[in-house]
């Protein structure tokens, strides 16, 4: 059985990580990616002192990412069930998984282990076969310093999200100068997101947009999507989104802005 200890400095993990997206069968969601994972605690997966496996648990005990190098695969299914079935004294409790239909053998083993699943959320890209969208935009302003406050204010009452997590997030994407914002008479209605990625999926731009509930069925969504949408095509980039299940406002300016949602985000649970 393979050793597990808990990883501290997660660019340990670089390479392996690496490894695991070139397994991936599409481009996995910025937000999980980019946002969500590097908060989670990494476990890494050591054979003879060697490193050559990890997975990652999020604050709520969830599972978000689980990977082995290919040469110690055939240990792969006994190890995850150790996993799941809580029996780490290293990992802890275990309440469930997210993942992708992106993730081929992550899923698969959450299918083997899990007794219950849910879809969480729809991954959508760019179609590139289809005929350019020529839909109307909104102007929307590149998002300043002095307007960080805003941004995580309006966000806060609209989806509830945590300020702290919010301030972090937000000021790395005004540092990078891909947030922006509708305003009207001095007042943030909507906001969006053209996120870039660094070391992976560097060939596509993950976009995300809030709108205000005041303002919500004026076509305001469908405007900040195409607005987002030119961005990443001016950066010769694919575009690629993601929304919640419930989010029907959501999936409709997205599927009219000429995106296709062939891939879930599923979280798997224990029945209680």
């Amino acid at each position: 059985m393979l050793v597990i200890k808990k990883i501290y400095d997660i660019t340990q993990l670089d390479a392996l990580k690496c490894q695991y997206l070139s397994t991936t069968t599409a481009a996995l969601d910025g937000m999980w990616l980019c946002g969500f994972l590097p908060m989670a605690t990494h476990f890494g997966f050591y054979e003879n002192n060697t490193l050559v496996g990890y997975c990652c648990i999020n604050a709520d005990g969830y599972l978000l990412q689980f990977h082995l190098d290919p040469q110690c695969l055939l240990q792969a299914s006994e190890l995850f069930t150790l996993i799941v079935e809580q029996n780490s004294a290293v990992i802890g409790e275990v309440k469930g998984a997210f993942v992708s239909t992106a993730e081929p053998l992550y899923l698969s083993l959450c299918l083997d282990n899990y007794s219950t699943h849910q879809t969480n959320a729809l991954m959508y890209q760019q179609d590139l076969s289809a005929a350019p969208f020529q839909g109307e935009s909104i102007a929307m302003d590149v998002a300043t310093d002095a307007q960080l406050s805003d941004f995580v204010q309006f966000t806060m009452h609209a989806i509830g999200a945590p300020e702290v997590w919010l301030t972090g997030y937000y000021q790395r994407l005004i540092n990078r100068q891909e947030l922006v914002g509708y305003w009207k008479r001095g007042k943030l209605l909507a906001s969006g997101e053209c996120r870039l990625f660094d070391t992976v999926q560097t060939e596509y731009a993950d976009l995300g947009m809030i709108v205000a509930e005041s303002e919500r069925g004026k076509g305001i969504a469908t405007q900040v999507l195409n607005y987002l949408i030119s961005c990443a095509e001016s950066k010769g980039l694919t575009a690629m989104c993601s929304t919640e299940m419930a989010n029907i406002g959501a999936q409709k300016a997205i599927l009219k802005a000429g995106f296709n949602a062939c891939h879930r985000i599923v979280q798997f649970s224990v029945n209680s």
